[in-house]
């Protein structure tokens, strides 16, 4: 009976001792994480206009693609005219496909990372189509974050 009861008297204070953290061991498990915080943040927040611009650049790929799928399907790529909504709605406008696939070339027609329309040029001086996205401005040229994102210099920056 008595080691039964020493076992419960060591299982008592073991408990009593391990109760849980100081307010010191609290203050400094806190100051190492606002180390790490202050460390980390500065390097994230940077990067905000980075991925919206790979983000235009993708979104631009997808435009291309449909895009494709409708001169297979057509014969043509939709006019300036018509626009990219073209890809999502039958054209009323210009040359009427006549093969336009029923359900459109793409869902829906995405806005930039800015909120802005793509803007669709065809033909264009460059080649059959431009597809351009005015940058974190929204406005017609630009350099660094501000320079416009098209279809032809997806591969330069």
């Amino acid at each position: 009976m008595r080691q039964g009861t020493n076992t419960v008297r060591r299982i008592r204070e073991t408990i009593r001792s391990q109760r849980g953290f100081t307010f010191i061991e609290i203050m400094v498990v806190v100051a190492i994480l606002a180390i790490l915080a202050a460390l980390v943040v500065p390097r994230i927040m940077g990067r905000t206009d980075d991925a919206k611009r790979t983000a235009a650049k993708v979104q631009i790929r997808n435009i291309e693609g449909a895009l494709q799928l409708y001169k297979l399907d057509n014969g043509v790529y939709p006019s300036t005219e018509q626009g990219l909504k073209a890809l999502v709605e039958k054209p009323a406008v210009g040359v009427v496909p006549k093969k336009w696939k029923l359900g459109g070339y793409i869902q829906k027609l995405p806005e930039d990372p800015w909120g802005n329309p793509y803007k669709y040029l065809s033909p264009s001086p460059k080649g059959d189509y431009e597809i351009t996205c005015l940058g974190t401005d929204g406005e017609v040229g630009g350099e660094g974050i501000n320079a416009d994102i098209t279809n032809w210099n997806l591969d330069k920056e």
